[in-house]
């Protein structure tokens, strides 16, 4: 196969200088000449189309690596406020021997789904520790929703509170904004004037920031993602997979 690529990143190459190129190295090529370039690569890629899958593969697989150092770098950068935050929610064990930290969106489907196994794994596993931050990029319902979860932590430092609000408001129906949010809050006691207030203020919006901030940092684009040990698993891989996770953490 490296015989096939060969030719083919030549001809590229030759392709990539002359549209590239300053004005005065580009005339080195005529128009006829770039013409039977550009043949000669089509008719080598229609000739062998398997050069594109091994190039894609590589593209893919480089794209992974960097994928991958980046979540390394951003883990370790960031592992005080990634772990410790003292305006993350922390619930489980909170002496645990291994911390996975869920990013979520109260309007993330795939979170909806998610929150099951996290649960799970919380129920069949007594030394996992768990943290919970908030990562609102679905929308305004979505950052208005988060709003009154950073309030809701902020009246609850158990966290128990904030799990029943959390599992009430993204197991529930329609989406997630503001009102919402609200009721479910109300729903389950908690003192509304002070959540108007605190959703309001300085430590929501720094809460918010904060965990955009590490996201972008870790490289995340998506919802749910986790952080287990050091590893970055981005999408709902599901119970087993997490549990596997969990696991390698933990040797």
């Amino acid at each position: 196969m490296q015989r096939l690529l060969r030719p083919l990143l030549i001809a590229v190459a030759a392709i990539v200088l002359a549209i590239a190129a300053p004005p005065a190295r580009a005339q080195s090529f005529s128009d006829t000449q770039r013409g039977e370039i550009e043949r000669v690569v089509k008719d080598y890629l229609v000739a062998h189309p398997e050069v594109l899958q091994e190039v894609l593969s590589e593209l893919e697989k480089r794209q992974s690596d960097a994928d991958a150092a980046k979540h390394r770098d951003g883990v370790k950068q960031y592992s005080q406020a990634l772990f410790y935050s003292p305006r993350q929610v922390t619930i489980g064990n909170r002496q645990g021997d291994v911390t996975l930290v869920e990013f979520f969106d109260y309007n993330c489907g795939y979170c909806k789904r998610a929150l099951a196994d996290m649960l799970n794994l919380m129920k069949e596993d007594a030394k996992l520790r768990v943290v919970l931050k908030e990562f609102p990029v679905l929308g305004p319902g979505s950052v208005e929703a988060a709003q009154v979860a950073v309030a809701v932590r902020m009246q609850d430092p158990t966290g128990k509170k904030y799990l029943e609000f959390h599992q009430k408001l993204l197991g529930g129906r329609g989406p997630a904004d503001r009102a919402h949010a609200l009721a479910v809050a109300k729903d389950i006691g908690l003192d509304m004037a002070r959540i108007e207030k605190d959703m309001a203020g300085d430590e929501a919006k720094a809460t918010l920031e904060e965990n955009m901030h590490i996201a972008e940092a870790l490289g995340l684009n998506g919802t749910p993602s986790y952080v287990i040990g050091t590893e970055v698993v981005v999408g709902a891989v599901g119970l087993a997979a997490l549990r596997e996770k969990v696991g390698t953490a933990r040797q």
